[in-house]
């Protein structure tokens, strides 16, 4: 029997990876953990009977809180802005699921891994921010990173049994987004409504927004340089619209090796949650229809600017990273709420990341720099609405 805890239980991952359990009788679920959404939190807790619960927002957790005793009797309530860090820390589990978004998810990574689990992370922004200390505390603590991004889970798989040493490249697919054939004109006055309807993915907001910009795909390449110790001149992005092929890495001996299945966000959550074993499950593979046609194209870096930027990350190292996750994230809110244009997501970006504070210590440190930043996009996005 496998324990699980389900950091953003009630998001797109969290209730993927509840499904599975539901169908998996090898898999037990010790904790779950959600932010404001109280009200889908107690149907899984009446559910799964889960030990441990979390809840970040403390209006919610008081809503939550007198429904536990008579559906779950015995279970722990942590609550307020440290409850994903503190059930990561205190509850018994062998695989942390963290699929919270944000930076807000980075403690909770922190806490998983100094006591030695396996977190199974959908939280890239973690990696973004602080990869380096999080691969070493791994190393130093005996736990393990193992992803859940398609892509990165793709890349993973690749490798097994491989020395990274042999790889020549890595290709990290983009499937290019709902705006990969939009007049560039249309594109750069896009409404959220038109940049929230992903062609093949069904994610959430601030990850769909991403994959319109294409700074989930930087932010991704910033991801791969840590996970994977890769330089930047290791690593290409390629688009491909279908979504089949989930990212390739090609060897030093010119052999490409590549992961594919259907776009289900089931199947690298199944992987890592079973990892290093593969377990069955009830879950799609080669199909001639969806397999029929793969293409593959170079981004267009006119269309798509925002990819430089997570190159730049991996050049320059330090808190750029960091910089540049919570600008994103501040600057898809603004736009998200009709602030901004969507043009001026790439803007703010960029602009916060040409004044980062340059800080390169510890976790608190790059915390303080995450604060900087969104600030500083905060008041250039006042700045320009001023002006206009």
């Amino acid at each position: 029997m496998k324990t699980l805890l389900v950091l953003g239980s009630t998001g797109s991952i969290g209730t993927q990876t509840l499904e599975l359990a539901r169908t998996d009788p090898g898999l037990a679920i010790a904790g779950l953990a959600a932010g404001s959404s109280w009200q889908p939190l107690l149907q899984q807790v009446r559910e799964f009977r889960p030990r441990w619960v979390a809840v970040t927002d403390p209006a919610a957790a008081e809503e939550l809180a007198p429904h536990l005793p008579r559906l779950a009797p015995g279970t722990d309530l942590f609550r307020g802005p440290s409850a994903l860090a503190d059930i990561a820390r205190e509850a018994e589990y062998d695989t942390a699921i963290h699929g919270v978004v944000g930076g807000a998810g980075l403690p909770a990574s922190v806490a998983v891994l100094e006591r030695g689990k396996t977190l199974a992370l959908a939280n890239k922004e973690s990696l973004v921010i602080a990869g380096e200390r999080l691969m070493a505390l791994a190393r130093e603590r005996g736990g393990e990173i193992v992803p859940v991004d398609s892509e990165h889970s793709a890349i993973h798989q690749c490798l097994r049994g491989e020395d990274v040493a042999d790889v020549r490249r890595v290709l990290l697919t983009a499937s290019g987004g709902p705006f990969r054939t939009t007049p560039l004109a249309e594109m750069r006055n896009a409404t959220p409504e038109l940049a929230l309807k992903h062609p093949n993915w069904d994610m959430g907001p601030r990850i769909t927004i991403g994959s319109a910009t294409l700074m989930n795909k930087a932010l991704e390449v910033i991801e791969l340089h840590h996970l994977f110790g890769l330089d930047s001149e290791q690593i290409e992005v390629v688009v491909h619209p279908q979504s089949i092929v989930h990212s390739m890495v090609e060897f030093v001996d010119g052999s490409v090796v590549a992961q594919m299945g259907p776009p289900d966000m089931r199947g690298p959550i199944h992987y890592a949650i079973h990892h290093p074993e593969r377990r069955p499950a009830d879950l799609a593979g080669f199909d001639f229809e969806l397999f029929r046609t793969l293409t593959f194209e170079p981004p267009d870096l006119e269309r798509f600017p925002t990819l430089e930027l997570g190159f730049r990350c991996v050049r320059e190292g330090s808190d750029s990273g960091c910089v540049l996750n919570a600008a994103d994230e501040i600057a898809v809110e603004a736009f998200l709420k009709s602030q901004i244009g969507f043009d001026e997501i790439y803007a703010v970006n960029r602009a916060v990341l040409a004044e980062r504070p340059g800080k390169d210590g510890s976790v608190e440190e790059l915390l303080q720099a995450d604060r900087w930043a969104r600030e500083c996009a905060r008041e250039k996005i006042r700045s320009a609405a001023a002006a206009s």
